[in-house]
């Protein structure tokens, strides 16, 4: 888990989740534009992921395994004694959902990037039943994740970081595969039980990685009192990579603002 502190009066504690494959070292723009416009941001890489383990990459036991630890952070966030806001992408945006339906948080809002609700590409139904078997038989067997640099975004900087990235993940295995799965399934199911709090979802209009028309499917279900989507034409799947990504942090920002000032806090 990293912390990194904004200078003056902070605001608020941003956490955030990031996605499959990928790692807390991603977002480092990211958690730079929070903390300059006065905000602590959490973080940390994901089970299987990024400089958790060498061993295994790409394996979990059990999707609850990724709640453990997010929910760490989140405590953690508590010991600052200001609002905290959980922002999710991709998986780590549906990590966010399943917390938010199985536990009561004391947060003041969440944000979902283009949420793993759905995929664009399916693996062939042949190797998907089959999957089904080897989770119980090889669950640690690994495949190819196919997910490009290129796919996630058109930015051609952070394609190339990708492309020299020692600790981005290309392999996951079957357990995981199935696991993913099996919460998105839960995600649909469970929509009755989300926590009643502002919610701001924002999806890439070009993803080609999750598939959008679930997302939205689950956003017009959900029965949040306050909720906003914004789609984002054009722009793939990771938005806050994408060359607009200083009007997606400006729109998300806007969001947090709007929130804190509805709860009393001089926002400045």
């Amino acid at each position: 888990m990293w912390k990194w502190e904004a200078e003056g009066s902070p605001k608020a504690v941003i956490v955030m989740v990031h996605g499959a494959m990928e790692h807390h070292g991603r977002y480092k723009w990211l958690s730079q534009m929070w903390r300059s416009a006065g905000y602590h941001v959490i973080m940390g890489d994901l089970p299987g992921q990024g400089m958790t383990t060498r061993a295994y990459r790409g394996h979990i036991n059990s999707f609850e395994q990724y709640l453990i630890e997010v929910r760490t952070w989140i405590e953690e966030a508590y010991e600052y004694a200001l609002p905290v806001f959980l922002l999710g992408h991709s998986m780590g945006g549906l990590i966010a959902i399943r917390l938010l339906q199985e536990d009561e948080l004391d947060i003041a809002g969440v944000i979902l990037s283009s949420p793993c609700l759905g995929l664009v590409t399916q693996p062939p139904k042949l190797i998907g039943a089959a999957s089904v078997g080897l989770n119980i038989a090889l669950p640690k067997l690994r495949i190819d994740a196919g997910l490009k640099p290129e796919l996630v975004t058109r930015n051609l900087e952070i394609q190339e970081e990708d492309l020299n990235d020692s600790l981005y993940v290309t392999k996951v295995s079957v357990r995981w595969y199935r696991e993913l799965l099996g919460a998105i399934k839960e995600a649909f199911e469970d929509i009755p039980e989300f926590q009643d709090i502002p919610m701001l979802l924002m999806q890439g209009g070009d993803d080609k990685v999750v598939d959008k028309r679930p997302v939205r499917e689950w956003f017009n279900y959900n029965q949040c009192s306050e909720k906003q989507f914004k789609e984002w034409p054009g722009l793939y799947h990771e938005i806050f990579n994408e060359p607009e990504r200083n009007d997606v942090f400006t729109y998300a920002l806007s969001f947090v603002e709007t929130r804190l000032k509805t709860l009393g806090y001089v926002v400045q």
